[in-house]
């Protein structure tokens, strides 16, 4: 579970971005945010996967603020309990892809034994031994999203997760996604433009200058 408390962040006294943003998101529960560009949505992802923070305000995880934390708790934190799905991917170029998949499991003393599986999963069985350069876009995607999900963590985040799929492929990694969140008992939330995307999630919020309202209802069981 996690929680937003009044979180302001601002990028000058003009372009206050979000304000007084307040929201719960419980264990389990799959979210898709929306809203127009520029409103502040990776933003809102880079503040809760704190690769920024706040101007004011708490991000809480399992009811412990994040700002409470020192340097080295908070990086144990980020890396054990977060996955992240970066718009650019970020995938390792002089790693194979089995190697950026491990790296999470590597971090966290964890066995590699759900690495062949999850590149089933994600459609890229025996690719383990190619490098990022041998890979498409979409591919890439793909193992950023693997990534993301191999070491089960308990907050998983994603920005734009199927932009470089074809609708197929990118309804597939969004029911895997759903699943790995359901099945480990994890918060998720993912950021899109994509009505088809959203509709995956158990519900959709808009993100706008009066924060984060319930626009509908998504995925059923």
């Amino acid at each position: 579970m996690f929680e937003l408390r009044n979180i302001n962040k601002a990028y000058s006294e003009e372009r206050q971005v979000l304000v007084n943003l307040s929201y719960k998101i419980n264990a389990g529960e799959y979210v898709a945010v929306m809203g127009d560009s520029g409103v502040g949505k990776s933003t809102l992802l880079n503040l809760i996967a704190g690769l920024d923070v706040p101007d004011s305000g708490e991000i809480l995880v399992d009811g412990v603020a994040i700002s409470s934390l020192d340097d080295d708790a908070a990086t144990l934190l980020r890396r054990k309990e977060f996955g992240f799905v970066f718009q650019a991917f970020h995938i390792l170029p002089h790693l194979t892809l089995e190697q950026n998949i491990s790296l999470p499991l590597l971090l966290n003393d964890i066995s590699l034994d759900r690495v062949g599986q999850m590149l089933v999963d994600v459609g890229l069985a025996g690719r383990g031994h190619h490098f990022p350069r041998q890979l498409s876009g979409g591919e890439l995607q793909r193992i950023a999203i693997a990534r993301a999900l191999i070491h089960r963590p308990k907050l998983v985040m994603a920005d734009e997760p199927t932009g470089n799929l074809d609708p197929e492929t990118a309804h597939d990694i969004l029911m895997l996604m759903r699943h790995e969140i359901k099945a480990n008992g994890a918060s998720g939330i993912i950021v899109t433009h994509s009505d088809a995307a959203a509709a995956t999630a158990d519900y959709v919020l808009r993100l706008s200058k009066h924060g984060l309202q319930l626009v509908d209802s998504g995925q059923t069981e």
